[in-house]
């Protein structure tokens, strides 16, 4: 389970200490800081995540990946993934979880710093502002390594019927399979030492992928599970019967198999593992579950221990097929409502049904698994408080998404940022969730209090309702009222990575119907905004497009002024849409290539968007007059003027002069490049220095 227990002491004065080392921010090129370093290996990986060797950081921060890009300039587009916040000190084996699609070839880990204290990587969405690069010597502190982007796989060693196995975690860059060798394959045994292959699996990270095994285990033995290619395009594996001419194996930059081993235990024993736990007394989670012939989880009251075998049973897991089980959710359909001992016990499916007929049939049927004599059972302390579970997850920066919240009284589940870990138990308060009844509840929304727009680690607490009003009130009472569900004299919590690619600010407007502003938009990876009207909601992807903004450079843009295609002739709901500049030409050609490019940033599973009520007004006599003399002059031929007295040709010369110099965007404000132009220096010295080193 991952729930994990933070203490927190509930004062409010600890919200306002603990910053004055925090550098300033605005200190883009970098702090001057003895012994910041990084050590970055050559290595393979499946495209979703990096490793890096050490990283040594004095103040705290993060380390960064930036593609090679940032050696031409690209400082803030070049960035590819950052860590989460590291506390100062130094770190082995840094896992950093790329945003963008990785590619082979050179990247850059960057150690960056915590310049405005609040543990979140902003360098990006505040346009180089804050949490720039340590510096050594005046140069950025990085190191360089070389991608191969093919496939990463892991299994560890477990317990099999010998018809199946489970693979723990699979990333394939392209899709493909999963194959089981056996140790033979280390010895030549290419294709004699197959024992069994996955189904396909598309590009992506897959977890706890069942294998069966068309030669089953009859001995334990040393596995070696293998990521296969598609290269036939064909969703079937047919490696061994094309001897080898399809669907090869992924290789990594060394040209070897990725491969990884484990070690399978031939077993017809069943087992549990059930660790002590805090819940809210509606369901509870086993670890680990291996039922050979397939079954069920049984999970009972001490009571069973004194004969009850019928009256102790609290709750039953789902039918569960024959294996190795991890991470097994029951509901209680008799719920826990004081701290208790609570027995797992894997149980049969005697009569071969998948459903759980042992109470019913007074145990006849679906009888537990025993060894010697005994059933298997493991054993857990469940502290009856509350549970909550969260994911990692993709965000618009507006909600988040909490996979599940059992709670044994009524209350809420508030969403904190990282600056909870320094104390700011109140300031950390992002966002809550509407009043929760007393139970177990699934995919519960919270919609944050403000919109965020960066990738951060936020943290999931169930809260109680402490005065009964159904409103949450924790921090307006100053931690008086509605206080955190608590197990082993600590707030019970969970924690996610949040990633948050892009986010648009739009509440609506009044205009005269030729022109959207929008407030905010920050792109990670920089592109465009897309005004849509509300058919988009009914499938008219295209048609519903009113008008595009100019590019946009990755970073925070505010007041992006866009002109509609067509006026709005009356009031409307809009939709802003993030778009990506997937090809790269600085040109929106989504809708000109029906789709095939500059597609919509996704957030969970969705186009991120906003929308807004557009009120058209209507013109008084004076502007009416006003833009009839405008159309009158133009007619004529007369140059219209602006407020500064330059024409309308002056204004062209200008534009076309700021295009011809790589100028941003003119409707409103873009990222601070001043400042950017400083890191571009200081690394180009660095990777220079470098590679006279090498």
């Amino acid at each position: 389970m991952r729930e994990r227990i933070l203490t927190l002491i509930l004062v409010v004065a600890v919200a306002t200490t603990g910053f004055a080392s925090v550098a300033t921010a605005g200190s883009t090129a970098g702090v001057q800081s003895e012994g910041a370093a990084v050590t970055f290996s050559n290595q393979t990986t499946g495209g979703d995540a990096v490793t890096v060797d050490s990283v040594t950081l004095p103040e705290g921060g993060y380390v960064t990946i930036h593609d090679a890009s940032v050696t031409e300039g690209n400082v803030l587009g070049s960035v590819a993934g950052t860590s989460t916040y590291l506390e100062p000190g130094t770190h082995d084996n840094v896992t950093v979880s790329l945003t963008d699609e990785a590619s082979d070839g050179t990247y850059v880990a960057m150690a960056h710093q915590e310049t405005d204290g609040d543990r979140t990587y902003s360098f990006v969405s505040s346009n180089g502002e804050t949490d720039g690069p340590y510096t050594a010597d005046g140069s950025p502190v990085i190191a360089q390594a070389n991608l191969s982007v093919s496939a990463a796989v892991s299994m560890s060693d477990q317990p099999t019927n010998g018809e199946n196995v489970v693979v723990d975690r699979v990333v394939l860059s392209e899709g493909g399979f999963v194959t089981i060798h056996d140790a033979s394959v280390t010895e030549g045994a290419v294709f004699d030492s197959i024992r069994g292959t996955s189904m396909y699996l598309e590009a992506g990270v897959h977890e706890n992928v069942r294998v069966q095994l068309s030669e089953p285990l009859s001995e334990n033995t040393t596995l070696v599970p293998m990521a296969h290619r598609d290269t036939d395009d064909d969703e079937t594996y047919t490696f061994d019967e094309s001897e080898g001419d399809a669907d090869g194996p992924y290789t990594g930059a060394d040209g070897s198999a990725v491969i990884d081993t484990a070690g399978a235990t031939v077993t017809d024993t069943a087992s549990a593992t059930f660790e002590n736990q805090s819940s809210g007394g509606n369901a509870v989670t086993a670890d680990s579950v291996y039922v050979p012939d397939g079954g069920f989880v049984t999970i009972h009251d001490a009571s069973v221990t004194e004969g009850a075998v019928f009256d102790s049973v609290r709750g039953t897991s789902m039918y569960l097929e024959p294996g190795l089980h991890r991470n097994v959710d029951v509901m209680l359909d008799s719920p826990v409502s004081e701290d208790a001992t609570l027995i797992a016990m894997p149980h049969r499916d005697t009569n071969d049904n998948e459903t759980y007929d042992f109470l019913t049939s007074e145990g006849s049927n679906d009888g537990p698994y025993t060894d010697d004599g005994s059933a298997v059972t493991d054993t857990a302390e469940v502290t009856v408080s509350a549970s909550v579970t969260v994911s990692d997850q993709s965000s618009d920066g507006t909600t988040v998404v909490v996979d599940s919240v059992d709670l044994s009284s009524p209350g809420f589940v508030a969403i904190h940022d990282s600056t909870l870990l320094d104390g700011a138990v109140l300031d950390s308060v992002v966002g809550h969730s509407e009043y929760l009844d007393a139970g177990h509840h699934e995919n519960v929304t919270v919609t944050l209090d403000t919109r965020q727009t960066d990738t951060q680690s936020l943290i999931a607490m169930p809260h109680m309702d402490t005065d009964d009003d159904m409103n949450y009130t924790f921090v307006e009472s100053e931690g008086g009222a509605d206080g955190p569900f608590t197990a082993d004299g600590g707030a019970v919590i969970d924690s996610a990575a949040v990633t948050i690619e892009a986010s648009l600010a739009y509440d609506g407007e009044a205009g005269d119907g030729t022109t959207v502003t929008v407030p905010e938009v920050t792109l990670q990876d920089g592109g465009f905004v897309t005004i849509h009207d509300a058919s988009v909601t009914e499938g008219a992807v295209f048609d519903s497009i009113r008008g595009t903004s100019m590019y946009l450079s990755p970073g925070t843009h505010e007041n992006v002024e866009i002109e509609l295609e067509e006026p709005l002739s009356e009031n409307a709901t809009l939709v802003p849409m993030a778009h990506r500049d997937t090809d790269g030409d600085e040109t929106y050609t989504f809708d000109e290539s029906e789709g095939a490019a500059d597609g919509p940033y996704v957030a969970a599973g969705g186009p991120v968007i906003t929308t807004g009520e557009y009120t058209v007004e209507s013109m008084n006599d004076e502007e009416m007059t006003e833009t009839m003399d405008d159309e009158e002059m133009t007619e004529t031929g007369t140059e219209s003027m602006d407020d500064e007295g330059n024409s309308d040709e002056d204004m062209m010369g200008q534009q076309t002069s700021e295009a011809e110099s790589g100028g941003e965007n003119t409707s409103g404000s873009g990222p601070g490049f001043g400042i950017v132009v400083a890191v571009i220096a200081l690394l180009g010295a660095a990777l220079l220095a470098r590679r006279q080193q090498s």
